[in-house]
């Protein structure tokens, strides 16, 4: 059958535009996030991040994103953007054919199993979150030091000569300088790097400018370091 042009038509359906011009049609896909508490103020960032990259990957265009910040995941109660998310799929509302989430436990870890359908199918997500939350776990930690890194924040470690530890709250104004041995005590406070005392600013300067722009080597300057401490450069 014909459609009266040339091309083949399907009789008694409709054909959609990417079937008549051949052309590929991205996926629409909703993305969850959820986090758990304040002091996991990145992770929806991160979970986000994941969610992006896996949907560029796989030619995925997400429309629709529900988001529930600091919800705890035991409980559908309290969570808006996961009720609207159910509520928009089963009331046939969906602008998307697909639901993409960071893992399994941000759907939650619900405690209140009713045995209703609903129930089931959180059941299977709990078996599956078990045998694999230790592997995510190590992701997901690594995933949010990488992130704090990209932001600028120390990453445990002491700091190299001619530089201090400056602990920071979570808006970035300074609390004070960590001597050696020191920890933050605050989940949410950060820890950048500073310049140190300027009589090891003016050592570093000068190794450099022996090392980089006079040609010595490492063990000339090692030599004179401990002969007689380093020549300040100005």
């Amino acid at each position: 059958m014909s459609d009266g042009k040339g091309n083949p038509s399907l009789p008694g359906k409709h054909r959609s535009h990417s079937q008549l011009t051949d052309e590929p049609r991205n996926v629409r896909a909703a993305q969850y996030v959820r986090m758990s508490t304040e002091h996991q103020q990145y992770s929806t960032e991160n979970q986000a991040d994941a969610i992006r990259k896996y949907a560029t990957e796989r030619e995925i265009e997400i429309v629709r994103t529900y988001a529930d910040e600091g919800k705890s995941g035991l409980r559908v109660d309290g969570r808006e953007a996961f009720q609207r998310l159910i509520e928009d799929v089963q009331t046939g509302k969906a602008d998307f054919e697909v639901i993409l989430v960071y893992d399994t436990s941000r759907w939650g870890r619900f405690q209140d199993a009713d045995g209703s359908p609903f129930s089931t199918m959180v059941k299977g997500f709990k078996r599956s979150m078990a045998g694999e939350y230790s592997r995510e776990l190590s992701v997901k930690v690594f995933a949010g030091q990488c992130r704090l890194i990209e932001l600028g924040y120390r990453q445990g470690g002491p700091s190299g000569y001619g530089l201090r530890r400056q602990l920071v709250d979570q808006t970035g104004t300074p609390k004070g300088t960590l001597s050696r041995g020191e920890h933050k005590s605050i989940q949410t406070d950060r820890i950048v790097l500073i310049p140190g005392p300027s009589d090891e600013i003016k050592n570093v300067r000068w190794i450099y400018q022996e090392f980089a722009e006079q040609g010595r080597s490492e063990q000339e300057i090692r030599r004179d370091t401990r002969a007689s401490g380093p020549q300040k450069a100005n």
